[in-house]
């Protein structure tokens, strides 16, 4: 799509995604979590088994693994031992589990660099746009917060 004439030269660049989306890591995080919970006292809870039910690759599950075990959330016993979750369910929310495994900084939105300060735009970009993307990221953590994998787990069918 052109952009429209008239324009200053520093906001005619096309930026490329908009939005940052996040990864699929937190959704397989979650999923993970819950197979881990379901499934640990019947089998061995191991990221092969876990990546059938989640599709992914078992090597994408072990990192996952790994990042939720630096996070305190779960533990893996070498080889085949398997993952159990080591804190109490209702203490484990999603906001914890998005921490875990989301490589966000400390801002979910990114910006783009260098806005030319000598446009009308490109100048009060920050002061306009900054609190709003704050805001929806602390709308975001604060819904994250409030759901726990003893909430999911009752979501789950019998």
């Amino acid at each position: 799509m052109p952009f429209a004439t008239g324009v200053c030269s520093g906001c005619v660049r096309r930026l490329t995604g908009g939005f940052v989306q996040i990864s699929t890591r937190f959704t397989l995080a979650v999923h993970s979590l819950l197979y881990i919970v379901r499934f640990s006292g019947d089998c061995r809870v191991t990221s092969k088994r876990v990546a059938a039910s989640t599709g992914a690759n078992p090597v994408v599950i072990r990192r996952l693994f790994c990042q939720l075990k630096d996070a305190g959330i779960i533990m893996v016993e070498p080889g085949v031992g398997g993952a159990s979750v080591v804190k109490n369910y209702d203490e484990v929310t999603l906001l914890d589990v998005f921490r875990a495994v989301e490589s966000t900084e400390s801002n979910l939105f990114a910006f783009h660099d260098s806005p030319n300060s000598d446009c009308p735009i490109g100048g009060a970009i920050h002061k306009i746009l900054d609190g709003e993307l704050e805001a929806a990221q602390r709308a975001l953590e604060n819904r994250l917060r409030q759901t726990t994998l003893q909430d999911l787990l009752g979501r789950l069918p019998s």
